[in-house]
């Protein structure tokens, strides 16, 4: 599909960033619509890094019951991408083409793998494209 998105990490970590308003604002939009049209993608990698951040990082870090229901309500339906050998031997590609480290490498090879174009993150360089997979920092105001 070529309007589906995947969605990085820190993105959803900006939900809960009440320090930066504007970027929590459209992070929360990208991930109101990836929820809304089911255009939004999200792999096991996401999860595990959202979960340990929100758990022990936020400023004011979620109790084990709030990150189950975000876990239930948001994570689940948008996680899409698994752990395969495949996904680990796409990983070693990038990382070997692009020199990001492994776990940013494992990010674009999944978005690659789940065949969206874009992938709303804050960690990459702006329109940086591997692949069929280009990033956006959906915080960045294009004049």
């Amino acid at each position: 599909m070529s309007d589906s998105f995947f969605i990085d990490t820190n993105i959803l970590i900006y939900c809960f960033d009440t320090s930066a308003i504007e970027k929590m604002n459209t992070a929360n939009k990208i991930v109101e619509n990836a929820l809304s049209t089911g255009l939004g993608t999200i792999s096991y990698q996401v999860v595990q890094e959202f979960l340990n951040v929100a758990l022990q990082k936020f400023a004011v870090p979620l109790t084990n019951e709030d990150a189950a229901t975000y876990l239930h309500t948001i994570l689940e339906p948008l996680c899409k991408i698994y752990p395969t050998i495949e996904l680990y031997e796409k990983g070693c590609t990038v990382k070997q083409k692009t020199g990001y480290s492994f776990y940013d490498s494992l990010i674009l090879a999944a978005a690659d793998q789940a065949r969206t174009p874009i992938l709303y993150s804050e960690d990459f360089q702006h329109d940086f494209t591997f692949d069929n997979v280009r990033v956006k920092n959906p915080f960045i105001t294009v004049a």
